[in-house]
Order: structure tokens, then C-alpha cells, then sequence
């Protein structure tokens, strides 16, 4: 359905823009009906970068993604629209989708001008409530508040409901649940289970591994922009390949040691790659199949020092 395939993305930086900054180097991802894959990664590893370009609110500067053998890129006036209708996405902060002054619903009223101005008002609250309920929200609990009389989990909720109204295919979750409170947390993900039985394709952002490994099918390891693992989630998680995977699997916070330590003691981790030995691939390709349906890059990937195994 939406394939990522070689995907990059550079930005010029410096004063004058004289410099080239790359968030995201030749990734290559599909997403499946029915299907969640977890992309996972430290903040500035490219994760939002990812999924801001599937939602064509930033451009590809190399690489593809297509939707139904469509390049996105090309899309524009009526098949654009027609995407956007398709592939939605909710956000890390739920109050910054909306307007203060105006009462929350009306990210229900803005949709219907824009996408269903010929739908009667009584169909149209039908279709509301409907779309409400199947987000376990009560019409009456929700309708003609103000978003400050509203929870993050209720707000959340009520972006999911609009992206429903759509008949989306392709949701990016981009870390939606990472400001709400524990007891709202597990509303949402149940949620996000529902809607993946129900067909919907999900590509949810995270930097939380747990919930990663607790709701989603295939999982994306990425370090730097690029992917270091990926696979069926049972096999990263049970079977972590890639240092930096295994880091992340075991590392918890420590006052004592920066970030940096632990990353300048991946780059140079001793021991076989197993990129190498499972023969990585001499075609270009960044990762190799370590087993079936779990790929695994060079250990140095995304760092400045050769392979151990070169």
C-alpha cells in the first residue's frame, strides 16, 4: 500500500546555507493493511523527519515513497486532496492541533467544508458520533468544549475520530502518546490495536521500545537517519542483532554517563558483525537477512569508523 523506498532527506545549513545536513539516508519501509510497523530511535534520529514526509508536509530530496504505485511526490489538486484523505496524522501534543478560541469540534467542521460540503446535517452529526464512539468518546463529554476543558487523551482521541471520518487507510502516530498519563496510555494503544484489526496501516513513532514491542508487528531500528535493524517485532526484540539495538534493549537512564560515552563505545564495539556474517549484500543495499524477516545492518552504520569485520 505505502512503500518507502530509498528514501533521503538533507537540509542546507550554515549561515548562508553552504552546508548539507542529512536526517534521513536510504530508508526503505512498507507499510501493509491491516499492519503497525513501530519506528523506533533516540530524539534526532530522523524519526518525524520519516513522517512528515509520508504526510507530504516535507519534501524527499532522494529515494520514493508511493501509495498504491503512486510517487506522492507528483500528486497534486484533486489526487493530493484524494491522498490526504487517505493517510492521516496525529501528533506528539495533542493542545498544538488546536485553536484556544475556538471549541474543539470544530476540527469536525473545518473536514466537513473541506472534504464533505454536500453531506446533510443530520447525516453529518450521525457521522460524528459514530466516528466518536468508535474512539471510545462520548458525544455529549466532548461536543462544544473548549480544548482546555478537554484531557490530552480526549483530545487525542477526538483527532483520531477525524482522521476516521476520512475512511483513512494509513495513520502516522507520531508519538501520541508520549504526553498523556499512564492511565490514558493504555486507552490510546488499545485504540490504535482496534483500528489495525480493523485494516487500518499504522506507522507509529516512538521512542519508548516497550510500547513498540507491545503493540506493533514489524519494528525499525534507526540510528542517525538510517535503519540499523528491522524485522517481525518478535525476532528484534528476542533476537537483537545490531549493538546499537541491544543498547537500547538494555540501557537505562545513569546520571554518571552521557549519551555520547555510550554512543562513541558503539561505533567501536568489538566482536563479529553480523551484517557480515550472514554475507551482507555488494549491491548497495544497507541491510542483510540475518534470518528470515529480520535484516541487520554493519555495525558501523550511521558512525565514522570502519567495520571491525571490513
Amino acid at each position: 500500500m505505502l512503500r518507502l523506498d530509498g528514501v533521503s532527506k538533507t537540509y542546507r545549513a550554515g549561515a548562508f546555507g553552504g552546508r548539507h545536513l542529512t536526517a534521513v539516508r536510504d530508508v526503505s519501509i512498507e507499510l501493509r493493511p491491516g499492519e503497525m510497523v513501530s519506528l523506533i530511535g533516540e530524539s534526532g534520529s530522523g524519526k518525524t523527519t520519516i513522517g512528515r514526509m509520508v504526510l507530504r508536509l516535507t519534501s524527499v530530496s532522494g529515494g520514493a515513497i508511493t501509495f498504491d504505485g503512486d510517487d506522492i511526490s507528483t500528486l497534486e489538486g484533486r489526487r493530493l486532496k484524494e491522498y490526504r484523505r487517505c493517510v492521516q496524522g496525529v501528533f506528539q501534543d495533542p493542545f498544538s492541533s488546536y485553536n484556544p478560541v475556538f471549541k474543539a469540534d470544530r476540527v469536525f467542521s473545518m473536514l466537513r467544508t473541506n472534504f464533505f460540503p454536500g453531506v446533510p446535517d443530520a447525516e453529518w452529526r450521525h457521522r460524528v458520533e459514530d466516528a466518536l464512539i468508535s474512539v471510545r468518546l462520548h458525544p455529549d463529554a466532548v461536543l462544544n468544549r473548549y480544548p482546555h476543558q478537554l484531557s490530552g487523551g480526549q483530545l487525542q482521541r477526538l483527532l483520531i475520530a477525524r482522521a476516521l471520518l476520512l475512511d483513512i487507510k494509513v495513520l502516522v502516530a507520531d508519538e501520541i502518546i508520549s504526553m498523556l498519563d499512564a492511565s490514558t496510555r493504555i486507552d490510546v494503544l488499545n485504540l490504535l490495536g482496534d483500528l489495525k484489526d480493523r485494516g487500518l496501516a499504522i506507522l507509529f513513532i516512538t521512542h519508548d521500545l516497550a510500547l513498540g514491542n507491545y503493540i506493533s508487528d514489524q519494528t525499525v531500528i534507526l540510528r542517525r537517519g538510517q535503519i540499523v535493524e528491522s524485522g517481525v517485532t518478535e525476532r528484534v526484540f528476542t533476537n537483537p542483532l545490531h549493538p546499537y539495538t541491544r543498547q537500547l534493549l538494555t540501557s537505562v537512564p545513569q546520571l554518571h554517563r552521557n549519551w555520547s560515552d555510550i554512543d562513541t563505545a558503539l561505533a567501536v564495539a568489538p566482536g563479529r558483525c553480523a551484517y557480515h556474517t550472514q554475507g551482507g549484500p555488494t549491491d548497495g543495499r544497507q541491510l542483510a537477512e540475518a534470518e528470515p524477516d529480520h535484516l541487520v545492518a554493519c555495525l558501523a552504520t550511521g558512525g565514522n569508523t570502519s567495520c571491525p569485520d571490513g
